[in-house]
């Protein structure tokens, strides 16, 4: 398998994209097994379909908001290791089907190259933080929302903690009182408000769809928009605890 150093500039993503490829190859040659495996592709957004031999790759899209390079990219990029289809899903992800597994560590490669990640689009991480689709454009937002789910995406990206937990976690940020992005739905949920001149959110927490929906449940009221990541990492891991035991 090639080497991508000449290609990238971050040794992190790098190193990500050189291990994906060195366990495709430990896993046909039988050194580890399917679950296992399973584990690894699924961190870094690689997805089994029911065709033998393909998988469906989802990349992430934090916030729903992409570069015109960063589309012409995924575009190239479906166009050489697909058929040329684009499947965009209800949580601003795109994924990309038929494409062949030992392809996927070079398909990724080249979506790096214009800072397009797959790095945890799938498993039981921290899945893509969604955002309000008008964010920075919405009258009655009280502030545009966007650099707080960019940093809360860049924050839980490749973070330890989130590697392994008992359950996927699902994060959105809200632009408006209509709640535009489901936080009620989502297992973390961020409502901006205004209080007394002070930035901040109203936190929604545990809600859910799936085989038992149930709706999320008010953590603050009013949150500082500086504490939503010191918060979130003391919730997260009580979460896991509670998933595993469920499980």
């Amino acid at each position: 398998m090639k080497s991508f150093r000449s290609e990238l500039e971050n040794n992190i993503v790098e190193k990500d994209i050189l291990d994906l490829a060195n366990k495709i190859q430990l896993f046909k040659e039988g050194k580890i097994d399917e679950d296992g495996f399973r584990n690894l592709r699924l961190a870094r957004g690689v997805y089994g379909q029911r065709q033998e031999g393909v998988q469906m790759i989802r990349i992430k899209i934090p916030y729903g908001k992409m570069t015109c390079d960063q589309l012409l990219r995924i575009c190239e990029v479906s166009d050489e290791y697909s058929r040329g289809n684009l499947h965009i899903t209800t949580r601003q992800d795109i994924q990309i089907h038929y494409v062949s597994l030992d392809r996927t560590p070079q398909l990724w490669a080249d979506l790096e190259k214009s800072d397009v990640t797959l790095r945890e689009a799938c498993g039981n991480t921290v899945r893509n933080v969604t955002g309000s689709h008008l964010a920075g454009i919405n009258p009655s937002e009280p502030f545009d929302i966007s650099c707080y789910a960019q940093s809360f995406f860049e924050y839980f990206l490749r973070n330890p903690i989130c590697q392994n937990m008992g359950r996927k976690f699902k994060v959105s940020f809200s632009s408006d009182d209509t709640d535009d992005s489901l936080s009620y739905l989502h297992d973390l949920g961020f409502i901006p408000k205004i209080k007394d001149g002070v930035k901040g959110f109203k936190v929604m927490f545990a809600g859910g769809l799936g085989s038992q929906p149930h709706h999320a449940h008010v953590a603050f009221e009013f949150l500082e928009t500086d504490k939503i990541i010191p918060f979130s990492p003391l919730f997260r891991l009580s979460m896991r605890i509670i998933f595993k035991m469920e499980r």
